[in-house]
């Protein structure tokens, strides 16, 4: 059944897309080994990315015993084993608006070395050594540590610079959420430390882990859980439901599909939401009914958030191939990249009837497309001139864009512990998947500010090659976010107005209007001239202030 319908796919014809005129083309690279299984993944300066797997037997070691934390140096390729103490496993984060990274939950460890993670908080200060020398993970489980328990829950910084933290389940169970966490709280915390209820995690039991959520520019935070949609006001405490995604598909794990906050341009700020892949499975079938060879969705989803869109509803399109725990990474030019997953099956592993190994999904999804948010509906999503992988990117990947605008793509593992001798092994090699401007001269963005107001006008240095056509540039302000279980917290793009000098060799930025457009904390500007993007210059954004923060900027 599953080859008939893949070949159903391969028959639906490409979208065209240009060609680069230099360079090399899309193209994967594999460089070096993690020694952990990279499951969790965050951009924490130029030159480092910080992994996290669960406690169990991975061949990187640290005093003597497993890590389960790694540092990735980008420039190296290669791990550095990092002391972690709580079991981060299945866990999610984000940074504060003062540039401090939070690791937020995990599990009961299977190794005596770590403790219990599921409230744990995990503190990354920033850290300016470029190979991470002296850069410590700081724990204090028995003082710092969250009002509940939550395994495979979202983050989300917020307006004021802090970070929502929403749902999740207490302990582990066999597939779906049997001992649900259906309310929000806040690091640092807001209530009197009292997390409140949410209706949406109530209705959408038992497959609602890792609700997908996105902070919008008018502060309010739009959420989907299984099916269902709602824009949620925290200042008021109050739900508005959305239309259903339509045709059942469900879209978090463990019917994992992914979704993003496509790119907010100014003047007004307007956001829309794009939903893809999962599965129109039922949630209420029990895991032993369900097959690692049913078909998953290849649905993608977009809603405009603003009354007349909402009123219209949700507009379908089609992805080239069905795909279960895909990730979609904004790219600086406004593009985004469609990767990882599976053609078939579910999330977790060994609970479905038929498993591959111990895997739950099957026929891996090798090629990435790209998404053109501005192309026709029907011309968007194309796989013309991208490469294909060996590797398999299946339960537990993760992929991210770097400083240097290229995707860090590590995990996978839909197993227990680490396990080599099967068809979805545990994966520690490292890929990355370079754009065409990899290979050609770039734009270069110099004597950027190291902390820029909001509603501001601030001007950086350029050198653009002469090839490239001045007059068609963007400029990019980017969170990288956090990549977990198919899904980036946090992630978000806004293009900056910007005028380039007569000669060429400055570019006066307009920063955004206030911090609900752009929460407060740390980005990378990205300077786009025709189809080649520069390398990212970090910035704070804001005042730099421990959360939670008062309004900046101008309202819009």
């Amino acid at each position: 059944m599953i080859g008939n319908v893949l070949l159903a796919f391969l028959a639906v014809p490409l979208t065209a897309r240009a060609a680069p005129t230099e360079g090399k083309g899309w193209h994967f690279v594999q460089n070096g080994t993690t020694g952990i299984v990279a499951l969790e993944s965050i951009i924490v300066s130029d030159t480092l990315a910080l992994l996290f797997d669960r406690a169990t037997n991975n061949p990187l070691q640290i005093d003597g015993h497993p890590a389960w934390g790694a540092l990735w140096n980008l420039e190296t390729n290669t791990a550095s084993p990092l002391n972690v103490t709580t079991d981060a496993f299945c866990a999610t984060g984000s940074f504060l608006s003062n540039g401090t990274m939070v690791s937020i939950g995990g599990h009961r460890p299977a190794i005596p070395e770590a403790e219990d993670g599921r409230n744990g908080l995990r503190i990354w200060e920033p850290c300016d050594d470029p190979n991470g020398e002296g850069c410590i993970l700081f724990e204090d489980p028995e003082t710092l540590h969250m009002a509940e328990t939550r395994w495979y829950a979202t983050s989300l910084r917020i307006f004021d610079g802090s970070i929502m933290i929403i749902g999740g389940v207490h302990q582990r169970t066999p597939f779906n959420n049997d001992d649900p966490v259906n309310n929000l709280e806040f690091f640092p915390p807001k209530d009197g430390g009292i997390p409140r209820p949410l209706d949406l995690l109530e209705r959408t039991l038992p497959a609602n882990l890792f609700p997908r959520s996105f902070a919008l520019p008018d502060g309010k935070i739009f959420m989907a859980a299984a099916n269902q949609t709602i824009i949620y006001d925290f200042e008021a405490n109050t739900e508005t439901r959305l239309p259903d995604i339509p045709n059942n598909v469900r879209i978090t794990n463990p019917l994992d599909g992914t979704a993003t906050l496509l790119p907010l341009h100014p003047p007004d700020y307007i956001p829309e939401i794009l939903i893809c892949g999962g599965t129109n499975t039922s949630d209420q079938l029990p895991v032993e009914e369900l097959s690692s060879q049913t078909p998953a969705s290849d649905q993608c989803s977009r809603m405009t958030l603003t009354p007349e869109g909402i009123e219209r509803g949700w507009e379908i399109e089609r992805m080239l191939e069905p795909r279960m725990m895909p990730e979609m990474i904004l790219m600086p030019n406004g593009e985004i990249v469609i990767i990882n997953g599976a053609q078939s099956g579910y999330a977790a592993f060994a609970g479905v009837k038929d498993p591959v190994g111990n895997s739950n999904a099957d026929h891996p999804a090798f090629t990435p497309s790209i998404y053109t948010p501005d192309a026709p509906l029907g011309q968007r999503i194309s796989n013309a001139g991208m490469p294909t992988t060996d590797i398999a990117r299946v339960y537990h990947s993760t992929v991210t864009l770097t400083q240097k605008g290229n995707l860090l793509i590590a995990g996978s593992s839909p197993n227990p512990v680490v396990v080599n001798d099967t068809q979805y092994p545990s994966e520690f090699r490292v890929e990355y998947l370079n754009p065409p401007y990899m290979t050609v001269e770039r734009p270069q963005l110099s004597n950027v500010p190291k902390q820029i107001a909001f509603n501001s006008q601030f001007s950086v240095d350029v050198s653009i090659p002469s090839r490239l056509t001045q007059g068609d540039l963007k400029v990019a302000l980017m969170d990288l976010g956090f990549s977990s279980h198919a899904f980036h917290s946090s992630s978000r793009l806004v293009f900056m107005d910007a005028q380039l000098s007569e000669d060429g060799k400055t570019l006066s930025i307009k920063s955004p209007p206030n911090n609900r457009v752009y929460p407060p904390g740390p980005a990378y500007i990205f300077l786009t001239v025709g189809d080649v993007s520069s390398p990212g210059a970090r910035v704070m954004v804001g005042n730099g202030a421990t959360p939670p923060v008062e309004d900046q900027g101008v309202p819009i």
